[in-house]
């Protein structure tokens, strides 16, 4: 059942530019050219089911021009999903299930969050990824119970994004068959005509990346030619596709065809003048009864064929019990029992005493994880071998003749890599991981950042974290950049001490499925501290304390995170030796202490023992809200320096004797 007509067209038209005048904010242009697109796709070519949101084998729908998320909502309500004609109404409001830009998680059939331009395009990498590793994982001759399409719309200014660059690269590698990017070419942004800054040969560009190309030239008004559009990139199975639709850019309004028509919204006039083009004479608001009823029968043809696939899946269950077993383990996202319990899973890794890297230390977890984790996924930015994230006995990294490997090359594409573990974790049935030198964080923030504001559980193992880096100088020795993932909301940066500390780290990140996790972790060897534990769920602990009998409490609080804690660790003997009482804390993740209530963080730092030291190899910025006014925090101003870490350490302060005389001055000035 098909409902791709004008009527339906022009009705999308009209709700989404109607609901951008009554915010009086939004995007109309883009409604009225891509509209024709979205109803093809939508209404014709797309496997979906309004009444079921959620269904495991719907096909996936990516909006990378967020901008245009007018149109999307319009989809939505009339496809008959959860967005109510009063929801249009409220677009842009507060509190309304139609925000601004799209969000994951906030409104039924948004499948990820887009809004800066590009990601989207990362993101369907990211899906068309995990359909095609699940469908080699799970599939059958005789069941194919993984069988969906990745769509996703985008704009020129997408294209323009080094991030959908580098994803757009990567598929074609991959040949991920069932990627089909709609490209709506109107050749408008908002300062102008695209050839002001962009006059390539787009599809002369996916060509050299082995795509399969397709051109619609009348894309405003030939519903037909981008239906066959779609048919035909969709038998291309060897590489993605994309289309590229010439449309005008707020088509059949007074601004057609312009920047202005980009980002305002039309005016009562504007909306009279389009629907007299358009030859649309219904109020504002309306979906006719004709297509309400078009609607309804397609609403049945969609719920069908869910049917069918539940049937499939049935099927399955018979057939392969022991495969239906596992994938309904990994589509609940199961773990094994007591997981945080770490000597109980990690027994083994624990038990090796000598001086490790942090990284090394998740290495051997990591390995663990990989025989009891088996939903585990991930790779790193051709930086396996120095970031120690490849899975062992998992064999052969994925590639498109070895679909079934779950160690990922993402070659060096650090802010695509990361875009594309957040449309896996978004997918379903999959936990990703990324791995990168931590200054190349700088690279995956905005992403990072996108999977914090979807609370999406990607794990990202970042190495490298300090001038421990030594030799290789300040271009990689990352300083700012723990404060700067600090600062995202939603978002955990565990920096740990120890092989123990590791081991709750991952342990942490992969029971926590509301927060995307750093592993923040160190290339020099560290020794193994005794009292380290499970002390890290609460982001901070006592390691050691030593109480001043005259005042019943410590004389002084010694903090640190990561490789520092080692020096805080030492210092306190020989504090003691000079009759002074310390207190030693490791602090590997802020973000989980602050979420403890007042009770617990008392019992750490206590309000009456104000001297207070903290030391990490980074900026200072965020820990003088612990160390308060009376206290100091050894860190580092400036940047690092290219020589052996032991010089770079102590050139910067970080010796046992340093933090002694510091933690002195501050006992002697209270």
């Amino acid at each position: 059942m098909s409902v791709v007509n004008k009527d339906t067209v022009n009705t999308l038209r009209f709700l989404s530019v109607e609901a951008v005048q009554k915010a009086n904010s939004g995007h109309p242009g883009l409604p009225m050219g891509a509209a024709p697109m979205a109803c093809a796709l939508w209404g014709g070519a797309m496997k979906h089911n309004p009444k079921n949101p959620k269904w495991v084998d719907r096909d996936r729908f990516v909006m990378s021009a967020g901008h245009g998320s007018a149109l999307l909502y319009s989809l939505l309500h009339v496809f008959g999903y959860d967005v109510s004609l009063e929801d249009l109404k409220n677009f842009r409001q507060h509190n309304s299930k139609t925000p601004g830009h799209p969000e994951f998680g906030h409104t039924d059939g948004i499948e990820i969050t887009t809004g800066p331009l590009g990601q989207g395009i990362a993101n369907g990498v990211g899906f068309a990824w995990a359909e095609n590793y699940l469908a080699a994982k799970f599939n059958k001759p005789d069941a194919a119970i993984v069988d969906h399409y990745t769509y996703v719309l985008c704009g020129d200014g997408c294209l323009q994004e080094g991030v959908a660059a580098e994803a757009i690269s990567l598929a074609g590698t991959l040949g991920l068959g069932k990627l089909i990017i709609l490209y709506d070419s109107n050749k408008i942004t908002i300062e102008g005509s695209t050839d002001l800054a962009f006059t390539e040969n787009v599809l002369g560009r996916f060509i050299a990346s082995n795509w399969d190309v397709h051109m619609v030239n009348d894309g405003d008004t030939n519903l037909e030619g981008i239906l066959s559009a779609i048919e035909a990139a969709k038998k291309v199975t060897d590489k993605p596709s994309i289309i590229e639709i010439q449309t005008t850019i707020g088509f059949g309004t007074p601004k057609q065809g312009t920047a202005g028509v980009h980002g305002s919204p039309l005016g009562d006039d504007g909306i009279e003048a389009a629907k007299k083009t358009l030859g649309w004479e219904h109020g504002a608001f309306t979906v006719p009864a004709e297509v309400s009823n078009e609607i309804g029968a397609w609403q049945k043809d969609a719920a069908a064929k869910e049917a069918i696939w539940n049937a499939l899946l049935a099927s399955y269950k018979e057939l392969y019990p022991t495969d239906y077993a596992e994938w309904e383990n990994w589509q609940n996202d199961v773990l094994p029992d007591d997981f945080r319990n770490i000597a109980k899973h990690f027994a083994e890794v624990l038990a090796d005493n000598k001086p490790l890297a942090t990284r090394v230390s998740s290495e051997k977890v990591l390995q663990k994880l990989a025989q009891i984790v088996p939903q585990l996924i991930g790779g790193s930015a051709d930086l396996a071998p120095s970031t120690n994230s490849w899975m062992k006995e998992r064999g052969a990294g994925y590639s498109k003749e070895n679909p079934t490997g779950s160690n990922l090359h993402f070659g060096i594409r650090e802010h695509a890599m990361t875009a594309i573990a957040n449309a896996m974790a978004a997918h379903g049935g999959l936990r990703p991981y990324v791995a990168g030198f931590f200054v190349f964080s700088d690279y995956m923030k905005p992403s990072m950042r996108l999977s914090a504001l979807m609370g999406l559980p990607v794990v990202h193992i970042m190495t490298h974290d300090s001038i421990g880096v030594g030799e290789d100088g300040p271009t990689h020795q990352p300083l700012e950049q723990l404060a700067a993932l600090r600062s995202i909301p939603n978002f955990h940066t565990i920096r740990p001490c120890d092989t123990t500390e590791t081991a709750a780290a991952w342990a942490m990140a992969l029971t926590d499925r509301k927060h995307p996790t750093a592993l923040v972790l160190c290339r020099q060897p560290l020794p193994q501290i005794a009292e380290t534990g499970e002390g890290l769920y609460k982001g901070a602990y006592i390691l050691k304390d030593s109480i001043n009998s005259a005042t019943g409490k410590p004389d002084v609080i010694l903090m640190a995170s990561g490789s520092e804690v080692e020096l805080i660790y030492n210092a306190q003997a020989k504090l003691l030796e000079g009759g002074i009482h310390a207190r030693v804390i490791s602090m590997p993740c802020m973000e989980l202490f602050d979420a403890q209530d007042a009770a617990y963080k008392e019992s750490i730092l206590p309000a009456s023992v104000r001297a207070r030291l903290a030391v990490e190899a980074a900026s200072p910025f965020g820990w003088h809200k612990y160390t308060g006014l009376d206290g100091e925090v050894l860190a580092i101003e400036g940047f690092g320096a290219s020589a052996p870490a032991a010089k770079v350490f102590e050139e910067k302060g970080f010796t046992v004797d340093n933090v002694v005389t510091k933690a002195k001055l501050l006992v002697g000035s209270k």
